[in-house]
């Protein structure tokens, strides 16, 4: 191998260890009976705050305002989808129940979230458990389209237009592979 390629090889090695990949994630939009179904899972009640991380042209708050009542937050770094979700919010005449905020969705307080929608990959996903239950109460909903949360079992997994969504509840105390809640039909009856 001639020397100037060896050079070039190693510092573009040396280079591409240096980046962060955790934060790489690209958008991709929910189709809209996904959005759908993550809402109806989510089992919306009146006064909850829906949170989205990532929250690309803001499909999923807008539609949890329109469809719910219910205020939103969505979560992006990237200005234009920014722009582009406050438009779709005018145009779907719910700007005062939703914002949206430029913020890392690693750092963003998840304590006053009552459902958060994600639409992440497993690592992402993965670094955002400990804060979800760390941060979010007990009986709070969590709604991801695609990607699962390690051995955080979901209270529910559905197939909707050939694309996984999942629910899960954060519950009082977390243990990895077992799930959230008891399945009504193996609670233990009450005396």
């Amino acid at each position: 191998m001639r020397p100037h390629l060896l050079l070039s090889a190693i510092a573009s090695l040396t280079l591409t260890s240096c980046v962060d990949t955790s934060q790489d994630i690209h958008y991709i939009p929910t189709p809209p009976a996904v959005v759908s179904e993550m809402l109806r899972l989510a089992e919306i009640e009146k006064g909850d705050v829906l949170y989205d991380l990532g929250s690309g042209d803001g499909r999923i708050p807008i539609a949890a305002a329109r469809d719910y009542g219910i205020r939103a937050v969505g979560i992006e770094i990237d200005d234009g989808l920014l722009e582009r979700a406050r438009q779709n919010a005018r145009e779907a005449g719910v700007e005062h129940l939703v914002e949206f905020r430029k913020e890392d969705l690693f750092a963003t307080d998840l304590t006053d979230v009552d459902v958060l929608a994600i639409y992440l990959g497993t690592t992402q996903n993965l670094r955002l458990r400990a804060r979800i239950m760390d941060q979010m109460e007990p009986g709070s909903q969590v709604v991801s389209h695609a990607f699962g949360m390690g051995g955080w079992v979901p209270d529910v997994e559905k197939e909707v237009e050939n694309r996984k969504v999942f629910k899960w509840t954060v519950p009082e105390t977390f243990i990895d592979g077992f799930p959230s809640t008891v399945p009504p039909d193996e609670a233990t009856p009450v005396d």
